[in-house]
């Protein structure tokens, strides 16, 4: 039997090329673990040559990442191809005018799980929420780890289980279908690290509440920024008013102070590829172990 939480991967590229113009002013969370992740980069020694944004979304780490690394060269790479030409775009012309730092960014239409990019060739690879609408986060994890050269550093960022836990209460018993995703435990993130051959894995997290005036309006800001239900287990076509209608009723029982809260649980993690393990004559070490 086929998971219902599975991913869509053609409605995943699709939803995110449809919001890549209305993406920038609904993305407040994403602004926000955005800054969180350059303030962590204070705190960690990192020189790149290269930095790879993936899934950039419209790039909005841009601009951070160029200040932060005025020597290194950014690559925002996104599944869908609306969002990448946006990131390519990020910077003012006027910036690109008077700094040159148009010439060092670049961007790529491309997968997650897939990243075409060569092995070794990144200093940073830098994530901030797009782990979460992977397939096989772990496939995830393990192109990331390939594509860092040794010593280079993973930062990244994504949601936990907590996250939208109102409105996937909401949904419950109002039919048989899957309606909100389902997010990785943070704990279980750092098992995937180590088994994607990270070392050293941090992480962190905090929850974050949005707060709305109906349960209309965080849906339309879920569906500005590409956040649609991609589940295969998703209602097919689009849902009645009497369904609506039930989910609004259902998350009345949160309002609290006139408003509906919507939680988010952030997830923050960083890890380094461990530079290769070499004997006293200068040879590497592999390790052998038994069936």
């Amino acid at each position: 039997m086929s998971d219902p939480f599975a991913l869509d991967k053609r409605l995943a590229r699709r939803s995110f090329e449809q919001a890549a113009a209305t993406y920038d002013a609904a993305a407040v969370l994403q602004d926000e673990s955005c800054r969180g992740m350059l303030a962590r980069l204070e705190y960690i020694k990192v020189d790149p040559a290269l930095v790879l944004d993936a899934g950039s979304g419209t790039g909005n780490a841009i601009p951070g990442l160029l200040a932060r690394y005025p020597r290194a060269r950014v690559v925002a790479v996104d599944l869908a191809l609306a969002m990448a030409r946006r990131s390519a775009g990020r910077l003012p012309w006027w910036k690109r005018l008077l700094d040159g730092r148009a010439a060092r960014v670049a961007a790529v239409c491309g997968d997650m799980e897939r990243l075409p990019f060569a092995t070794g060739s990144a200093g940073l690879v830098w994530s901030n929420l797009a782990l979460q609408w992977m397939t096989e986060p772990q496939r995830a994890f393990g192109e990331m780890h390939r594509v860092l050269a040794p010593g280079g550093l993973l930062l990244f960022s994504s949601f936990g289980p907590d996250t939208l836990k109102e409105l996937r209460a909401a949904f419950q018993g109002v039919d048989r279908h899957t309606h909100v995703h389902r997010f990785i435990d943070m704990h279980d993130v750092g098992d995937m690290l180590i088994a994607g051959g990270f070392a050293d894995p941090v992480m962190d997290m905090e929850a974050v509440t949005l707060t709305y005036a109906g349960v209309r309006e965080l849906m339309h800001d879920l569906k500005a920024i590409g956040a649609r239900n991609m589940a295969r287990g998703r209602r097919a076509g689009m849902s009645g008013r009497a369904l609506l209608d039930g989910v609004a009723k259902n998350y009345e029982t949160f309002r609290r102070e006139g408003r509906l809260p919507a939680t988010f649980e952030v997830i923050y993690g960083h890890a380094w590829k461990p530079q290769p393990r070499v004997s006293p004559t200068g040879h590497p070490v592999i390790d052998i172990r038994p069936r």
